[in-house]
Parts: structure tokens; sequence; C-alpha cells
């Protein structure tokens, strides 16, 4: 059984929130407004705190995409990574990913964010393995449903599916996230490590005895 490095998007890969990066954008093309701003600014502050329903929101969000048109979806994202958010990957997460490349480790993103995001991300770091939330389409249109979450629990049960499927030792492996809701899975693999971590996420490392990392 081999290790794995897993890592968190926002704040840990990347430099930024790519839920407010995307709400700029979308505020650019005259898709959102000031209130759309500030609703996104106040779920950021919540999430934070780890006090945000992800399971609610995400579900709530997804909701309203039910009938889009997923291309369009699509070649907006990959035109948002273009400008906006493939010059923000970290140093010190290039570093660590080609440290641990070079160790053998598979290499995982692992993110709450969904596939048209963090496929892109993963692609530019040539990483092959992504857990993230995946929205369901049909015929090219979205039902408005999610087939996978991928923050919290959710997070686990992904990883954890990704290591009978490639034969992945958990109990080896890393994890790197900025997120006291990223505690379950941070529990759950052999090395925990804080990077960039929120107030909740610093002290509970610090009491845990994980190591704790700036990534600029």
């Amino acid at each position: 059984m081999r290790p794995a490095a897993l890592f968190d998007m926002d704040h840990t890969v990347l430099r930024i929130d790519t839920g407010m990066s995307w709400m700029r954008y979308e505020y650019r093309r005259g898709r959102s407004g000031r209130r759309d701003i500030a609703r996104a600014v106040y779920w950021s502050l919540l999430y934070k705190a780890a006090l945000l329903d992800m399971e609610e929101l995400a579900t709530r969000l997804t909701a309203g995409l039910a009938g889009q048109d997923e291309t369009e979806l699509a070649a907006a994202c990959a035109e948002w990574y273009a400008r906006d958010v493939a010059h923000q990957v970290a140093v010190d997460a290039r570093r660590a990913i080609d440290r641990h490349r070079a160790d053998g480790d598979v290499i995982v993103l692992a993110t709450g964010s969904t596939q048209y995001a963090a496929e892109a991300v993963a692609r530019g770091l040539g990483i092959e393995h992504v857990l993230c939330s995946r929205i369901e389409s049909v015929g090219g249109r979205f039902t408005g449903k999610l087939t996978a979450m991928g923050f919290g629990p959710h997070k686990v049960a992904l990883a954890e599916q990704l290591a009978r499927e490639l034969d992945l030792d958990l109990e080896r492996s890393t994890f790197y996230s900025d997120s006291y809701n990223d505690l379950p899975l941070l529990r759950r693999v052999g090395a925990a490590v804080a990077v960039n971590p929120d107030a909740r996420l610093r002290r509970h490392a610090t009491r845990a005895g994980w190591r704790v990392e700036r990534w600029s």
C-alpha cells in the first residue's frame, strides 16, 4: 500500500477563496450584483468560523442550477480559471507537491469546490486524482443535484473510496488544509498539517501537536 499526499485547495494550494473569486468574476460579467457579493462574504465568514452548514448551502445553490446548460458554465469556469485562478498557486504548495511526488506519494487534490474549478487546478499542477463536489448533468443540462460532496465527513468518505481503489494507506498519508471544517480528514490521516490555519484549526493543531505552516 502506498501513502498519499492530499491537499485542500482554497487558502492552501491556492492563495485565494475561489468562491469569492468566482463571485467577483460573475459581477464583472454582469451576472451578479452587490447583494450577491455581500452574501458571499457573509458565507465566507461563517465558513471560516466553521459555522456554515455547507451541505444545506451546497444543496440549495445546486438546486438553482437545474435546467441550465452545462457547456455554458464549463466554458465560463475555464475562462475564470485562466484569468483569475491559474496564477494564484502558492509557491510553497508547488514545493510540497513536488517533494511528495519525488517521494513516490500519490498526489490528491481534496476540495469542497465543484469539478469545474477543482479539475482545472489539478490539471495545472499535474495532479491526477481529484476529490471534490460534483454537480449532476443529464443530456448536457444540470439536474439541480449533487452526485458527490467534498467537505467535512463527505471528504473522508471520498478519500476512503479512493484509498480502496488505489490501494492507499491513509494511516501513512498526509493531508494539508487551512480549515477547521476539514478536521474529520485531518484526523483520519497519519500526518495532519495545518496550512495558513483559521483560528479554530490553529488552536486544535497546537493542542494535537500537528505541524503548522505558513505558505505564501
